[in-house]
């Protein structure tokens, strides 16, 4: 059973900062330094539940630091905004939070995360660590990483006569011409279309993969790439490449069509590396394969991050507890214990290697090739009105594929409300 703090006690941390604990439990390594900063502190940590430790992973901890940890355990959805309430009473809904890799602008913007020490080692290992900087300054530090990386089920391409994975997006669409033309399956590629957050970071990781970026220095969209990307998937769609049915689907709904067999190639989270050999959860294990993301004349040069970060709230009476909360939580042996008690993909490359070398995570195909790939796509960091531009981009995306406007359309839409967005932050 997990560590969790009941609902009673997260209303108290809203109102106010949580006091320091009382005890004086001394850990048996403690260093002088831990033992006059940190030695007895009580720190509340706020993450989804996917991100919570065994308590045998925080017992350890508070056995070497002295430090006692509370987690408010609290869905992903409501934790930016119990974030903002505590904050506009000046007072920290946790020491540490969860900080997506969406949220960061917003939440910088804001003033609410004191800003991390990692050292040029760390930044090495863990590419993802840009998502979370922001003017040269990190901001969050991840733990679980996603990043895109692309599928294809081998046994569809060998009965359409393809012998290897495609490399570039002309050879994905020539594969799945012959697949659909071959009956193999009806709707041989699968992408979000809905109108949520996952058709906006289609749209970006497509631009990105093809054109090599998304945006402008000034943080507008580059016409020529975004619009490439909207006329690529209009194109499938017209063609009759994806189902209808992904059009009103979620994200996750569309994956899983890769999983039952009903698609032949995708792009998605790297988490379908487990799911696809997953006898539970696949009924074609054996078959599908990851390989690199295709790009323009060979395979793209870089991938799109999706990360989760925990950072620590600028309200924080706790600073330097939490921060070697933070720097346990994200060390090399931990990420090997949370992969092993939550499935999160480590954001540490050196981390991810041993865990293919040792067999732990298996039928790895190009996953660590591609997670030193990674590279955000935003040039001056993520921004503080991502939330609004993400809406007005899967809008009109959706607005696109269900045939309600052009690919002109669509980009001309997004594009206008874009370069509001970021006229009015300069």
């Amino acid at each position: 059973m997990k560590k969790k703090l009941l609902s009673v006690l997260l209303c108290t941390a809203l109102i106010g900062t949580l006091a320091a604990g009382c005890s004086s439990k001394k850990g048996a390594e403690a260093s002088p330094k831990e033992d006059s900063k940190t030695e007895g502190k009580e720190i509340t940590v706020m993450v989804p539940e996917w991100a919570v430790p065994s308590d045998d992973m925080l017992d350890a901890f508070t056995e070497d630091s002295g430090i006692n940890v509370v987690m408010n355990v609290v869905s992903w959805d409501d934790i930016r905004d119990k974030v903002a309430i505590a904050a506009s009473g000046g007072t920290a809904a946790a020491d540490v939070i969860e900080v997506d890799w969406s949220w960061v602008g917003e939440m910088n913007s804001a003033g609410w995360l004191e800003e991390i020490e990692m050292t040029d080692e760390d930044k090495a290992d863990m590419p993802t660590l840009e998502t979370f900087s922001i003017d040269g300054k990190v901001l969050a530090v991840p733990y679980a990483n996603d990043y895109r990386i692309a599928y294809y089920n081998k046994e569809h391409f060998k009965a359409a006569g393809i012998e290897k994975a495609p490399q570039t997006w002309d050879e994905v669409y020539d594969a799945l011409k012959k697949i659909k033309d071959a009956g193999i399956v009806e709707y041989p590629y699968t992408m979000p279309m809905n109108a949520d957050e996952s058709a906006t970071t289609s749209m970006m990781w497509m631009a990105f993969s093809r054109s090599g970026q998304v945006f402008n220095d000034d943080g507008t969209l580059n016409k020529d790439a975004v619009s490439d990307a909207l006329e690529f998937e209009k194109k499938l769609v017209d063609e009759g490449f994806t189902d209808p049915a992904s059009k009103t689907a979620s994200g996750m709904d569309a994956y899983r069509k890769l999983t039952a067999g009903e698609a032949s190639f995708m792009v998605g989270p790297t988490k379908f590396v487990g799911i696809s050999n997953n006898e539970e959860e696949c009924s074609v294990v054996g078959q599908i394969e990851a390989i690199l993301l295709p790009g323009k004349d060979g395979t793209s040069p870089q991938t799109m991050p999706l990360p989760e970060a925990v950072g620590i709230t600028k309200f924080s009476e706790n600073k330097d507890a939490a921060k070697e909360f933070v720097k346990w939580y994200t060390s090399a042996e931990t990420q090997k214990e949370l992969y092993q008690a939550n499935s999160s993909i480590p954001t540490r490359n050196a981390v991810l290697s041993d865990l293919i070398d040792d067999g732990t995570i298996q039928n790895a195909g190009a996953m660590l090739e591609e997670a030193k790939l990674i590279k955000s796509p935003f040039p001056n960091g993520i921004p503080s009105y991502y939330s609004e531009m993400s809406n007005a981009i899967y809008n009109n995306v959706n607005k696109m594929v269900l045939g309600e406007i052009s690919a002109q359309e669509a980009f001309d839409a997004m594009d206008k409300k874009v370069t509001e967005l970021a006229g009015n932050e300069e």
